[in-house]
């Protein structure tokens, strides 16, 4: 579910939204060499920080040693990015790219219809933060110690005024108060979720995914249920959009890509995941991400 497409199997993360169609006869490019000319008995190796262009297609490329498979990714602005293993020759990434454009082009087109649309936040009295899908305002105390956690009293959300008079101060407040409060929420879901997948619970930790609702690591070695990782603006949804978002994550304690088998594990499970998926696409859009103004 989320904007990677991989040579062989898919991510193990959720992103905030995911997203590109056309087919050409483009010639592909690489590093300013125009690949589809270039001399075979001399192929060009990929290198960090390429630019490839393929069929209508501009991409960067990203090369690791440590990878061994081809990927893409199509990142929340569409930008797309190539992940190629060192050493592999450009003609074997065009190959890869031009077998994956549908996919790449419908990811594009999605990213651009789901554009966040993210407002920012003022740290002043009255303001509206969400939390589970409800509305709180903020209440500035001026008796409040200045480095106190903000908390969620009779409905307000209690800032200190030097917490609301420096950006950064109050933004990493609000931002711990959604951590704390997200994880005791979320770690009373684990449980019955597990429980209902058939999985074994992982650890739990909410923390800024940048643009991932959340994501799953299995542990290492394979001892353990692995960790899930939830990301905090999450919880600014309604609960069952968490819910829907945890019971995703679960399923990768048992199956690690997006395959027929994960979403019918998932479907077993909560069978209107996909009403809930559409709906967290267009909710999540306009969830705050953390800009102070």
């Amino acid at each position: 579910m989320d904007g990677t497409a991989r040579s062989r199997g898919t991510a193990r993360r959720l992103r905030r939204a995911e997203p590109g169609v056309l087919s050409g006869q483009a010639e592909g490019r690489i590093g300013g060499v125009t690949a589809a000319t270039a001399d075979p008995a001399e192929p060009i190796a990929l290198a960090e920080g390429d630019r490839l262009a393929v069929d209508g297609l501009e991409l960067d490329v990203r090369v690791s040693a440590r990878r061994k498979r081809f990927a893409l990714t199509v990142e929340m602005d569409a930008a797309v990015t190539l992940h190629a293993p060192r050493g592999r020759p450009a003609a074997d990434a065009l190959a890869f790219v031009r077998a994956h454009r549908a996919w790449v082009v419908a990811k594009t087109a999605q990213r651009e219809r789901t554009r966040p649309l993210n407002p920012p936040k003022r740290l002043v009295e009255g303001e509206a933060f969400r939390y589970l899908g409800r509305t709180y305002r903020l209440a500035v105390d001026a008796e409040r110690p200045e480095d106190a956690d903000v908390r969620l009293v009779a409905g307000r959300l209690l800032l200190s005024r030097e917490q609301a008079g420096n950006p950064v101060r109050g933004r990493s407040a609000l931002v711990a108060w959604y951590c704390r409060a997200g994880s005791e929420w979320a770690g009373g879901r684990l449980q019955p979720w597990a429980a209902r997948m058939g999985v074994a619970e992982p650890a739990l930790d909410v923390s800024d995914l940048g643009g991932r609702w959340g994501s799953y690591r299995p542990s290492d070695g394979g001892v353990g249920a692995g960790r899930m990782s939830l990301g905090w603006p999450l919880f600014q949804l309604p609960m069952h959009l968490v819910d829907y978002v945890v019971a995703h994550e679960l399923a990768h304690v048992r199956v690690s890509g997006h395959g027929e088998a994960f979403w019918r594990l998932l479907g077993h499970a909560l069978p209107e995941y996909e009403e809930r998926r559409v709906e967290l696409d267009e909710l999540g859009r306009r969830m705050w991400m953390g800009e102070i103004v």
